[in-house]
């Protein structure tokens, strides 16, 4: 069976053009976009030399698990899945902002409240927090989606001052972001983990607002494991997560971060195949499904079945 796709190079009928980003393909046709996901990994900004197997697939059977349980409450861009690797959706005029929701103060949220600061996009923060602690209710802190470069942070009001979506479509982000979060919350706590932060991203639809890309992925989102949660913060310890964190820390102790001079790893086929292992793991505690991985080579023949 061919279980990686280190990449992808298809010409379906009515395509118009495909983009290659650091994990994903996608190809962009009159009324539909297909999202290929590779087996490409990426971490500090860099492509790893080695294809991940099923990678790809657990990443795009993840968001799909938590699409269609949430298109109750928020419709998305999904028509279908034809295969592990593929979501063939709508195409969507993209908004230009990353909704970002904490219900914890961890990661960059920690790293500014830590430098003195008590605002953080224009929401304000209490007094006597720590790192990890919970958050007296969820905070949007949303972030631009650039072109080239970084995103950065920004506030509600400079998001309307600057024109970049109307007070209207804010009000819909806002309250999308805020069900979809407490839904990946409920979620995660049937499966003992905690949904600690996560990005949401939307598009426009024939003038309605739909979540577009992945949700509640290791790759956008963060999770703690519930049991021991408290005890742990109660004792100042640091908190299990469940993330691809593993992947920085295996770079890290090769001497590797992304900075200049640094030089890439070699990856062996232990190496590779314990990432893999993790990434099916990652699935399962999440899900609670069993990850039944698929032959690649279809991957054409079942999407041209469904466009």
């Amino acid at each position: 069976m061919s279980v990686t796709l280190a990449s992808s190079d298809f010409n379906f009928p009515n395509q118009e053009n495909v983009y290659h980003g650091k994990v994903r393909d996608v190809y962009s046709l009159k009324d539909k976009l297909i999202m290929v996901a590779t087996d490409r990994i990426s971490a500090f900004d860099h492509i790893l030399p080695e294809a991940i197997p099923y990678k790809g697939q657990v990443l795009n059977l993840l968001a799909a698990h938590f699409l269609e349980a949430t298109k109750d409450i928020v419709p998305n861009w999904v028509e279908s899945i034809p295969h592990p690797n593929v979501t063939v959706g709508k195409k969507c005029e993209p908004i230009r902002l990353e909704m970002v929701i904490r219900g914890y103060l961890a990661g960059h949220a920690a790293r500014t409240y830590k430098s003195g600061l008590r605002e953080l996009c224009g929401v304000s923060l209490p007094e006597g927090l720590k790192e990890n602690d919970k958050l007296p209710e969820p905070i949007i802190t949303p972030a631009t989606k650039a072109e080239e470069g970084h995103d950065e942070d920004i506030s509600k009001a400079d998001i309307l001052a600057r024109g970049i979506v109307s007070e209207k479509v804010w009000n819909t982000l806002e309250k999308y972001t805020r069900a979809l979060f407490a839904k990946g919350t409920e979620m995660a706590r049937a499966r003992g983990l905690i949904l600690v932060d996560t990005k949401y991203e939307f598009g426009i639809y024939h003038d309605e607002v739909i979540l577009i890309d992945e949700i509640h992925t290791p790759d956008s989102s963060r999770y703690f494991y519930l049991e021991g949660f408290d005890e742990r913060q109660a004792k100042g310890e640091a908190q299990q997560h469940l993330s691809k964190e593993f992947v920085r820390e295996w770079l890290m102790s090769k001497g590797f971060q992304g900075k200049d001079g640094q030089q890439m790893p070699e990856m062996d086929e232990a190496i590779v195949q314990t990432i893999s292992q993790k990434y099916i793991h990652l699935y399962e505690q999440i899900t609670g499904k069993t990850f039944t991985p698929e032959d690649v080579s279809t991957i054409e023949a079942k999407t041209l079945a469904v466009i």
